[in-house]
C-alpha cells in the first residue's frame, strides 16, 4: 500500500493551510524546515509522496506535530473516531504504516497514532528545535522496536511505554523478522522548547 492521492491530497492542503495560516511564503518554510522550496512546492501541490522524514521536517518548520499533517481538515467535527475515518499512509523509504486514530477536527492538544514497523525497517528524525513543546508517548501492542533518542536506545518489547520529548534526534528501529505495532500519544502547546 502506498500513499495514495487522496492522502497526498491530504497532506498538501494541510500543509498549504498551516503554511497560509503563519503568513510563511514557501521560501521563509523552507528556510525554517531545512526542505527545498521545490519540494515544499511538490508537496503542497500534491505532486510527491514525500517520506517521513521529509514531512517531519515540515511539521517541525511548521511548528506542529507530524500527525497534524495527517488530519482530514475537511471532515466533520465529531469527538468519535471510527475505523472508516482512518486513512493509512505508508512511508515510501522505511515502509511503516501510520494511522491518525484520535478525531481529526475535535479541538484537543491530545493525538493518538497507530503505527506498523516493519520487519528490519527503520526510521529516522532529526527532531531540529520546534515552535512547539511536543511530548510523546510510545506504546508497544506487538513484537519490538527500539527507540533511539539522541545517544541512547531504549529496547521496547510488548506492553512497554517510552515517555519522551521531541528535542533531539530519534530513530525507531525494528530489528526482529517480525512486524511491530505500537501506539504514539502526541501532546504539544505553542511554548518554544529551550535549548539545551
Amino acid at each position: 500500500m502506498a500513499a495514495g492521492p487522496d492522502i497526498n491530497r491530504r497532506i498538501a492542503s494541510r500543509v498549504r493551510t498551516l503554511r497560509a495560516e503563519q503568513e510563511l511564503t514557501l521560501d521563509a518554510l523552507a528556510a525554517k524546515s531545512d526542505v527545498s522550496r521545490s519540494m515544499l512546492s511538490l508537496v503542497e501541490r500534491g505532486e510527491s509522496s514525500p517520506t517521513a522524514v521529509v514531512l517531519d521536517k515540515i511539521a517541525s518548520g511548521l511548528g506542529v506535530s507530524l500527525a497534524t499533517l495527517f488530519d482530514d481538515a475537511g471532515g466533520p467535527v465529531s469527538p468519535v473516531s471510527r475505523p472508516a475515518d482512518r486513512t493509512p499512509w505508508r512511508d515510501p523509504q522505511s515502509g511503516y504504516v501510520r494511522r491518525n486514530i484520535s478525531p481529526a477536527n475535535f479541538p484537543s492538544p491530545i493525538r493518538i497514532v497507530e503505527v506498523v514497523l516493519p520487519a528490519g525497517a527503520r526510521v529516522a528524525y532529526e527532531n531540529s528545535a520546534r515552535d512547539a513543546n511536543i511530548h510523546q508517548q510510545v506504546w508497544v501492542q506487538e513484537g519490538t522496536v527500539d527507540v533511539t533518542l539522541g545517544r541512547v536506545t531504549h529496547r521496547l518489547a510488548e506492553g512497554d511505554c517510552l515517555a519522551m520529548q521531541l528535542i533531539e534526534p530519534s530513530a525507531f528501529r525494528n530489528r526482529t523478522r517480525r512486524p511491530a505495532r505500537y501506539v504514539v500519544v502526541i501532546t504539544s502547546d505553542r511554548a518554544r522548547v529551550p535549548r539545551r
